[in-house]
């Protein structure tokens, strides 16, 4: 039997164990898969203690993903590139770091909605740990341009020049965004979790195809997208079970089918 289980602070709201769980039952893999509160100061207590019971892996999510990336000595190229970790593989002494959240966002926009973002121009509202782990998975499709935009423009500043050798960014003050040209707006920030939206003109939404990394219910991201006459509105469910199912591949090398599972959730 694997044992796998999801860190986190807060983790009660947590649905990786039913996503997991339906995984192993469509692919015959025995697994327990628990949901494990760590402290805020202290994650790396409670992770060595679930690798010294036989842990074979497990997913990270806030507010250890950077803990995460450190205490992983193996890393996968898009865990090195996003600065972040939200799956770790146990082998013998090998702790593997993956970050499977810009794999997810990818599969859920092409395959699940069916957005082509090649040649596209997409604007991620956003700077922090959530863009890192998106930016080069969303450049390795081809966009026409990738604009990040943050409250605090230093920070969109640094990110879209770090990430400038894998593709077209820059950054733009969140009062200068226009309308014209963008085709797909991704909402990074937290601000949903705190029931308000970007500070962003109301016609940008015009026309435009918005996605919400939240998930779980009607965000004011979304609501303000339905307002301003956005063309397509989704949120991050998808994207959840997406990113889900490449870390269950990473942990046990089969490729679980994400459809059903998303469909009950949305259900």
């Amino acid at each position: 039997m694997y044992k796998f289980a999801v860190f986190g602070n807060p983790i009660h709201h947590s649905l990786s164990p039913y996503i997991q769980n339906q995984f192993a039952k469509q692919t015959g893999f025995e697994i327990s898969y628990d949901k494990i509160l760590a402290p805020v100061d202290d994650f790396v207590s409670p992770v060595q203690a679930f690798i010294n019971q036989g842990g074979n892996g497990f997913n990270i999510t806030m507010p250890f993903k950077l803990d995460a990336f450190k205490f992983a000595n193996e890393l996968t190229l898009n865990a090195k590139i996003a600065g972040s970790v939200n799956t770790i593989k146990i082998e013998a002494d090998k702790i593997f770091g993956e970050n499977t959240d810009g794999i997810g966002l990818i599969k859920d926009l092409t395959h699940n909605i069916g957005i082509k973002l090649k040649n596209k121009i997409i604007l991620i509202l956003g700077a922090g740990g959530a863009t890192q782990g998106i930016l080069f998975p969303i450049l390795k499709q081809g966009p026409n341009q990738v604009i990040i935009s943050n409250r605090t423009h230093s920070k969109a500043i640094r990110l879209a020049k770090n990430f400038s050798k894998f593709g077209n960014t820059c950054s733009i003050s969140l009062n200068k965004i226009k309308h014209e040209s963008i085709d797909i707006i991704i909402n990074a920030t937290s601000a949903s979790l705190d029931g308000k939206i970007p500070n962003i003109a109301f016609n940008v939404a015009n026309n435009t195809i918005c996605y919400d990394l939240m998930y779980g219910y009607q965000t004011p991201f979304m609501d303000w997208a339905k307002t301003n006459h956005a063309k397509m509105i989704s949120d991050g469910l998808g994207m959840l079970v997406e990113q889900a199912a490449i870390a269950f591949e990473f942990w046990t090398g089969t490729k679980p089918d994400t459809k059903k599972v998303l469909s009950n959730l949305r259900r």
